[in-house]
């Protein structure tokens, strides 16, 4: 198979990372990889965020999950029974103690479209350097702190797209989750 198409098929969702850092070298191709995503009349108006700091990420997480909880009482059961599972193995059920978490953010009338590309690039880029990656809605949920806007430098009109985990996987990646049959209408 081709690798590319490969790299995309196999990709997982990983929530259980080494205490690992990721090297400089590849944390750069990684994001550069993102930077490379298609984007609506040439504006790359995107930037990032890369936070390792051990006490920064302890702090996202310390902010993140009393967040994380409330949103949760008002989430449907079908969600609370699969988080249910995922919570109990892990102490921080947002960031996952990944060694990397990555704000992809983003401006411009374009973003809502770009963005998310941008974040698939920089997912995929990761999978074929053997490093895992999560995109976790949950990790928005600091967005309304002042320190946290501050650190990210968020200006007005930018929006947080993630933010993607990354790290070298504790254990093997989890199974596939069955796929659809795609929906295809041919003309």
């Amino acid at each position: 198979m081709n690798p590319v198409i490969d790299t995309i098929m196999n990709r997982r969702s990983v929530r259980f990372y080494k205490d690992k850092p990721i090297p400089r070298d590849q944390m750069e191709a990684i994001i550069q990889a993102g930077n490379y995503a298609p984007t609506g009349a040439g504006t790359q108006m995107w930037r990032f965020v890369v936070v390792e700091d051990h006490e920064f990420r302890k702090k996202l997480a310390e902010l993140a999950l009393p967040r994380y909880k409330k949103w949760m009482e008002n989430a449907p059961d079908m969600l609370k029974t699969l988080r249910d599972k995922i919570d109990s193995e892990v102490e921080d059920p947002v960031y996952y103690s990944a060694p990397a978490v990555v704000f992809i953010i983003g401006s411009g009338i374009t973003s809502d479209f770009d963005c998310p590309m941008v974040c698939e690039n920089v997912m995929v880029a990761a999978k074929s350097l053997g490093i895992g990656s999560c995109w976790v809605y949950f990790g928005q949920l600091v967005l309304d702190v002042p320190e946290v806007r501050e650190s990210l430098e968020m200006k007005e009109g930018e929006k947080v797209y993630g933010p993607i985990l990354l790290g070298y996987p504790q254990d093997d990646l989890p199974e596939r989750a069955p796929k659809k049959e795609p929906l295809i209408k041919w003309i």
